[in-house]
């Protein structure tokens, strides 16, 4: 099968209900912001084993449900841009929602108090999380205008929080210092 349909030579491409709307289509939008957001997921996974400091006898039961955590949240990156793309089904649940709160909750208890707002900066595993929530955000944004259900949006919002949660117990387990903001 050739990966090329030549449908989409004139700027539109099919829903999966089979409707055409061009690719700028808000839903087309999200639906591709959602799709970056899992590449960068898959780098951010990439990234924290290669890293040294993760790489101890400490740290590896915690990098292991990591990878789970984020290896689950691909596939449901997927499932978000079926039911983005009209596919019918039931593709995200409350459940999700509250699955991402229970890791939230899992790691602001292990995590130092937040005492200010938190830059964006760190180690390579701590920047490409910071990249994933700022990157979830903006589908957020694109989903909002494209009108998706409020379980997608709780779940869409829910893992920007979980993303931020995540870079700071992954620079907590590198044993790095977070940079919080100072008004210049």
């Amino acid at each position: 099968m050739a990966i090329y349909t030549k449908t989409g030579d004139k700027g539109e491409t099919s829903l999966a209900s089979g409707a055409r709307v061009a690719k700028t289509d808000p839903r087309i939008e999200a639906y591709g912001t959602v799709d970056e957001l899992n590449s960068w997921i898959g780098m951010l996974r990439a990234s924290l084993m290669d890293c040294n400091a993760l790489r101890t006898a400490e740290t590896a039961e915690p990098i292991k449900r990591i990878q789970e955590q984020l290896s689950l949240v691909q596939n449901k990156l997927f499932n978000l841009g079926a039911a983005l793309s009209d596919a019918p089904g039931e593709w995200l649940s409350e459940r999700d929602v509250c699955m991402l709160e229970s890791w939230i909750d899992a790691i602001q208890i292990v995590v130092p108090k937040q005492k200010a707002f938190i830059l964006p900066m760190g180690s390579e595993p701590v920047c490409r999380a910071h990249v994933c929530r700022t990157i979830c955000r903006r589908a957020e944004r694109m989903m909002i205008a494209a009108n998706a259900n409020m379980t997608l949006l709780q779940y869409i919002n829910r893992l920007s929080d979980f993303l931020f949660v995540l870079a700071r117990y992954i620079c907590h387990l590198a044993k790095e210092e977070e940079y919080s903001w100072k008004q210049a």
